[in-house]
């Protein structure tokens, strides 16, 4: 057991989850852990059920309705069963993951690349390619702000607390406003090129930044002071996700492996090998199991519509 704990993740097995007909750019675990929702250029989410350990043939459902890409999705952090999409066919879908039927839908001005829930799981924040920010009220499923932006807005998250929201911009910087009121209260300076993507540590005491710069910058949520920079990724930085106990972060580019390092140290202490570049990596709640999905290929040069899973004892 003490060998195991000085070099983390050594020996463990990723394994292949095949389901999609095209390339999938976006998975994300639900709040207990037990099931992965993919997201297609196919036009469908697939709902996985994963049991940490064990062998079982894994069952997927498949939420069928969308008439674009699923761009990204999220799950109800309250509700282990209700899934969120956000489309390029300008909708957002709620769907039930135990009976794949879609359940609340709204018709939003243009098409839809990220997607976030308010940690009560109240409001769901939705960002689109022309920079705007639409905050849905999850019951009645309806606009509650809209709010355009004369800069390029990406990957978006709320705070633990829910009452400061967070835009990473394409002009390097990220953006603190206060919520509800979406008042700016700071701005971080945070990269020398645009910031593509955004994670919040689950015990609440930083946010992680990833850039087209390669680099990864860690922030102390509650000073906003820059605490320092992971700097394995020579490629823009498309995807970064904090473990559950907020020891490791994982992020990946174009490079063709996923670096997890320390989030005390900076150093790496494991790299995933991968085959394309990363669309999405995200970390399971409740074990070190880390789902990951890119742009991988056949040798027919087609889209494989896989993602992996890592951390598995056996492969």
């Amino acid at each position: 057991m003490e060998e195991r704990d000085t070099i983390p993740f050594r020996n463990l097995h990723s394994r292949d989850y095949q389901g999609h007909k095209k390339k999938v750019h976006s998975v994300a675990w639900n709040c207990s852990g037990t099931k992965l929702a993919s997201g297609s250029v196919d036009q469908t989410a697939r709902i996985w059920h994963i049991e940490h350990h064990g062998h079982g043939k894994v069952k997927d459902i498949e939420l069928k309705g969308h008439t674009d890409s699923v761009d990204q999705l999220c799950w109800d952090p309250k509700h282990a069963d209700l899934i969120a999409t956000a489309s390029g066919d300008k909708t957002v879908r709620l769907w039930d993951a135990r009976s794949g039927k879609c359940s609340q839908q709204a018709e939003l001005s243009g098409e839809n690349i990220n997607i976030t829930y308010k940690p009560d799981g109240t409001h769901i924040a939705v960002g689109n390619r022309d920079d705007e920010l639409t905050i849905l009220d999850v019951r009645k499923f309806k606009p509650l702000h809209k709010r355009k932006f004369t800069y390029e807005v990406n990957e978006i998250a709320w705070n633990m607390t829910g009452d400061k929201f967070f835009l990473t911009t394409g002009n390097g910087t990220v953006e603190v406003l206060a919520y509800p009121s979406l008042d700016r209260v700071d701005t971080l300076m945070a990269h020398t090129a645009g910031c593509y993507c955004i994670a919040i540590d689950p015990l609440g005491r930083y946010v992680a930044v990833g850039s087209a710069d390669s680099l990864v910058s860690l922030w102390d949520i509650k000073e906003m002071l820059c605490l320092r920079t992971f700097t394995k990724l020579e490629w823009p930085v498309r995807t970064i996700s904090f473990n559950h106990t907020g020891e490791y972060i994982a992020s990946a580019s174009e490079d063709l492996f996923i670096d997890i390092s320390n989030v005390q140290t900076g150093r790496t202490v494991h790299q995933i090998p991968c085959r394309a570049a990363m669309n999405s990596v995200e970390w399971n709640p409740k074990h070190n199991l880390l789902a990951y999905a890119g742009d991988d290929k056949n040798k027919y040069q087609a889209d494989e519509g896989i993602f992996r899973i890592f951390g598995f004892e056996s492969a």
